[in-house]
């Protein structure tokens, strides 16, 4: 039985991590951290544990195994180096950090304790993403050429846990990236994940189109990034991230090759579909995905407690998520500059 700690009882950690460790056979919670302790007694209180008063108090228990960060973005590289060093395994949330300089000071700080560090890519772990991605491997769409991935819905303000305009996400010196964090991860990690090819160059544009700040001022990170990838073996494709797509959530990957289309969470009610060369269509029969109001079981929990029990990192480990993290801060670059970045 693992012992697992919550730093961070935000939105994501309530809907998610602790539900979902709460359930799972093979965990048990061990506390929780929160900066506002309201939210710690609450969880606390519903799924029993323990409220530390700090982080501190919380990495220095020796019966706590593993911690799961779930806090703004700028806080997941210090806290999740301090946890290594401590001596716990860490699953932090997506991004893995604001900078590619964080990011690598997270991967030392592994290798050095020899500790697991994992990061909560949870596309890559739903049944179309799984299907798709043996598909590809087996050649069902052939030679892969083209390819767009999108992930855009109305915007966090409507769902994180201090709904509203005040919302940590249009903070820049907590989020540091806009919908490209937020939304921009998901899609240019899952795509390296589904073709088996990292990203080696970019064009990018991000924008502020629409959404403002509590003082009704444009915000001053992006709510639309769009991005022109170029992978590894000539392959090129789109991947756009949105938070003003308002009415409803789009989620959608199409994989183009020579010898038909895959089309993933592409078709209502359809959450998977083969089209061949020759004009046949076959559905596949897997789950839909998650959106903000249809949360399902994410498999989050099941890859933490196997990679603790197996000592085996497993797919989400953080030196697979590099390269992405590495495509989207080359992203960001290209579009702050105007002009395409190698990789």
């Amino acid at each position: 039985m693992k012992r697992i700690g919550l730093i961070g009882c935000g939105k994501i950690a309530q809907i998610r991590h602790i539900p979902e460790l709460a359930e799972h056979p093979g965990a048990v919670i061990a506390g929780y951290y929160n900066p506002t302790r309201s939210r710690a007694e609450e969880m606390a209180a519903k799924y029993g544990g323990k409220v530390y008063p700090d982080i501190d108090a919380m990495l220095a228990d020796p019966e706590v195994d593993a911690v799961v960060i779930s806090l703004a973005n700028q806080a997941h590289a210090e806290v999740t180096i301090q946890a290594l060093k401590a001596g716990k395994d860490v699953l932090c949330e997506k991004p893995m950090a604001t900078t590619l300089e964080e990011c690598e000071a997270m991967m030392e700080a592994a290798r050095t304790t020899g500790r697991m560090l994992l990061i909560a890519q949870n596309q890559r772990l739903t049944q179309a993403h799984q299907a798709a991605r043996k598909m590809i491997a087996e050649g069902a769409v052939g030679k892969v050429l083209t390819f767009r991935t999108t992930f855009g819905h109305g915007g966090p303000e409507g769902w994180s846990i201090n709904p509203g305009k005040g919302t940590w996400f249009f903070n820049k010196d907590a989020a540091a990236m806009g919908a490209m964090a937020d939304l921009g991860i998901h899609k240019t990690d899952l795509i390296q994940y589904l073709l088996g090819r990292k990203i080696t160059g970019v064009s990018a544009l991000f924008a502020t189109l629409d959404k403002t700040g509590p003082d009704d001022k444009p915000i001053p990170l992006e709510d639309n990034a769009v991005c022109l990838y170029r992978m590894e073996g000539g392959v090129v494709g789109t991947m756009t991230a949105s938070w003003t797509y308002y009415g409803e959530e789009d989620n959608s990957t199409v994989i183009y090759g020579t010898e038909g289309i895959l089309r993933i969470y592409d078709r209502p009610g359809i959450p998977m579909q083969w089209i061949r060369k020759d004009g046949k269509i076959r559905n596949m029969d897997v789950e839909t995905i998650q959106t903000n109001d249809n949360q399902t079981r994410s498999g989050i929990a099941d890859a933490l407690i196997e990679a603790l029990e197996t000592r085996d990192e497993g797919p989400l480990s953080a030196a697979t998520v590099l390269p992405a993290m590495k495509a989207v801060f080359a992203a960001l670059k290209s579009s702050e500059e105007g002009r395409f970045i190698e990789i």
